[in-house]
């Protein structure tokens, strides 16, 4: 490639003109507020299942369990299938949704999605602040997950279209970014609530309408992306949100690229069934695993329950919100480590790195519950071994917030071509709320069977998934997001699938070149 082109780990990869706008840096902020939501419930659920007023009202065994003195098995005081239902009903929920926002999100445009989400989202909280039993509980977690399903559908498809190619890994973790911003506020105000006997639990509920009040409002006045107007037949008024999302005059050289993408993705009658095709098997793999993989480092397992998880281990109510706060914190402060470096580093850099960070803290946390409590569950575990548990947790948070947790959401939002993209990008939520229900399901049922070989585990699975990374999961830094194909031709394995397509060097004008910053006619 000629000087001033980036590298790519494909050939024949062209640049687009233009560069990063106020206007597309706003746009995607307002759009990544759509992960406060998914944060936020990830963050409150553990909180809210861990104080007595809740489980008094909604769940009086669980809570004699808890404060019983007969009961010393400490790896079992939560284990509860009712309890974990309320928690997993909402990604069941999700799961449904993402299907139906899959055609909202084709039909009408990604910024109607989000919309939707937003919606649903704050009636969710107000039924589950104002709830009097278990079923307004369960109907207000259905349609937190009916906003969730939307949601995830919709923002990191239109970060992805909305980013330049150059930019589009930082932009795109912004959600992820504000997936974690949530979870902490969530934790902090868990911390807060937690100190009000018996109706805390409502405020941190309740409180779930500020992230969807800020999404609702933020979606409502978005403009949508090019490629979703191009594809919904607007084509002129595409291109004009194109040359300002891009801050130049000509973007011929991007606007074909879309319109050639959406008149093959206007023929696809069927993407369900499309995407089946040979040919978009190696999207159609990645929108599986990586979704699968990102369940099973674990995270979840101590996102959702961390208050659960520090009180097993002996801390007091206060010490274990508290801890969940820390974890919280090490988790937005490691997303800025990988916004600042995914697009200089790459995404296969990051996940290999964290993969040996994940194992060996999760092989040290099993070390010291085996060793504190043994399969019995009856020892007690020191403060300074107590200490060491949170530090080491902390290490692997900050692994999985700059790998698996956002580059889990960019790498198949940025992968699929534009005539499967919503069908792609459902089955990716899809996935990743199925087994974000399981987990969440069975996690506290599993650490009363498992004891600390859960952690374990969850070792075992980081160690699959990072050879997984290794040989099937080629470089997409800096590749343009309609020009992903090369990638796929060009990778030793996912080359006999993909057919060969117009790798042919193309010309450009003086202006392209000029704002590309190269200095040949050909790339």
């Amino acid at each position: 490639m000629a000087g001033g082109g980036f590298v790519s780990s494909a050939p024949g990869v062209r640049q687009y003109a233009g560069g990063m706008t106020m206007f597309v840096a706003i746009t995607c902020i307002m759009a990544a507020s759509g992960g406060l939501i998914f944060g936020y419930d990830i963050g409150i659920s553990g909180g809210v299942t861990s104080m007595d007023g809740f489980l008094k009202k909604f769940f009086k065994d669980v809570y004699e369990k808890k404060n019983s003195d007969n009961d010393n098995n400490e790896y079992c005081k939560f284990d509860s299938q009712i309890l974990t239902t309320f928690t997993s009903s909402l990604y069941v929920a999700g799961l449904l949704a993402s299907f139906v926002a899959s055609a909202v999100t084709r039909l009408y445009g990604r910024k109607p999605s989000m919309l939707a989400g937003g919606v649903s989202f704050l009636i969710g909280a107000g039924i589950n602040g104002g709830a009097e039993n278990v079923a307004m509980l369960i109907v207000g977690r259905i349609l937190l997950g009916v906003g969730v399903g939307f949601a995830n559908q919709a923002v990191p498809v239109y970060l992805s279209e909305m980013a330049p190619a150059k930019y589009r890994g930082a932009l795109n973790i912004m959600f992820q970014l504000a997936i974690t911003i949530g979870i902490l506020c969530a934790n902090i105000i868990n911390y807060g609530t937690g100190k009000v006997d018996s109706w805390g639990w409502r405020l941190s509920l309740g409180l779930a309408a500020v992230p969807a009040a800020i999404m609702t409002l933020g979606s409502a006045l978005l403009p949508d992306t090019p490629n979703s107007m191009i594809e919904r037949g607007e084509r002129e008024k595409g291109k004009r949100m194109l040359q300002k999302i891009r801050g130049v005059e000509n973007v011929e050289v991007e606007y074909e690229d879309i319109v050639k993408a959406s008149e093959e993705a206007s023929r696809v009658e069927h993407p369900w069934r499309n995407i089946l095709q040979r040919r978009y098997r190696p999207q159609l793999v990645m929108a599986i695993m990586i979704p699968f993989f990102q369940q099973l480092t674990g995270i979840n397992a101590i996102m959702f329950y961390a208050p659960v998880l520090f009180s097993t281990l002996g801390f007091t109510d206060d010490a274990s919100l508290y801890s969940a706060v820390i974890t919280g914190g090490v988790n937005v402060l490691a997303t800025f480590v990988s916004i600042a470096v995914v697009d200089r580093v790459g995404r296969r850099k990051l996940f290999l790195e964290a993969g040996v960070q994940m194992f060996i803290s999760q092989v040290v946390i099993g070390a010291i519950l085996g060793k504190k409590f043994g399969m019995q569950g009856t020892g007690h575990i020191d403060n300074a071994s107590a200490i060491i548990v949170v530090v080491v947790i902390c290490v692997y948070v900050s692994a999985f917030a700059w790998s698996w947790g956002p580059l889990g959401w960019l790498v198949p939002s940025e992968i699929f071509p534009l005539e499967i993209r919503s069908a792609g990008q459902a089955i990716n939520v899809s996935v990743n709320l199925f087994f974000t229900f399981v987990i969440a399901q069975a996690f506290l049922a599993m650490l009363c069977h498992f004891k600390f070989g859960i952690f374990l585990f969850f070792a075992g699975w980081v160690v699959i998934m990072s050879f997984f990374v290794y040989f099937f999961l080629p470089e997409t830094k800096n590749v343009p997001i309609e020009e992903m194909d090369r990638v796929w031709r060009a990778h030793p394995f996912w080359g006999r699938f993909v057919p060969a397509g117009d790798d042919k060097p193309r010309k450009y004008t003086d202006l392209e070149l000029a704002s590309n910053g190269t200095d040949s006619h050909t790339q």
